[in-house]
């Protein structure tokens, strides 16, 4: 399975703290191994997602970073596919083939506008339909695509909480 790593581009404090945060569980509980966060150093963000780490188990590691161009240039230095997430780009049903055939992954989700850069630069501009939705929406279904949904089976190590499944009712599991 490939190496993911998600860029946050554009947060904002306050505006976005709940859709980050939501970005970074996601990403976290579909085998991303970490989120690097662009714009506005939010300590509250960090914070909840070590909990939740510290709590539930796995590596997953948040970062924040002043400049998304120099986390895209460093990430393809690196290897990786850089791969953004955006209504305007081509069909991801198209184009499954060509990100699971790469090993690391960059995969760009917005908050703000989007400068035209960031479109130019990526190896891939990639939509989730066509249409107005969730950011959070378009990376799950992408990480989906990429993992072939086997992310879903995902086992997290270290972990302090489980639920075990179960068709009514709830089960916990504390260790």
């Amino acid at each position: 399975m490939p190496k993911i790593v998600v860029l946050r581009y554009g947060h904002r404090l306050v505006r976005d703290y709940r859709v980050t945060s939501h970005t970074c569980l996601v990403a976290r509980a579909l085998g991303a191994e970490k989120i690097i966060i662009n714009g506005d150093h939010d300590p509250s963000v960090e914070k909840s997602i070590k909990s939740v780490v510290a709590r539930w188990g796995g590596k997953f590691s948040v970062e924040f970073a002043d400049s998304w161009r120099k986390v895209l240039q460093e990430y393809k230095k690196k290897g990786y596919f850089v791969a953004h997430l955006t209504m305007y780009g081509k069909a991801l049903q198209k184009e499954a083939k060509t990100l699971r055939s790469h090993n690391k992954i960059l995969l760009i989700v917005g908050s703000q506008k989007v400068e035209p850069a960031v479109y130019e630069l990526s190896d891939l501009n990639l939509s989730v339909t066509q249409q107005p939705h969730s950011e959070i929406a378009a990376m799950a279904i992408a990480m989906d695509w990429i993992f072939d949904g086997k992310e879903l089976g995902k086992k997290f190590g270290n972990a302090k909480i489980k639920v075990l499944p179960r068709a009514k009712g709830k089960k916990i599991v504390r260790t």
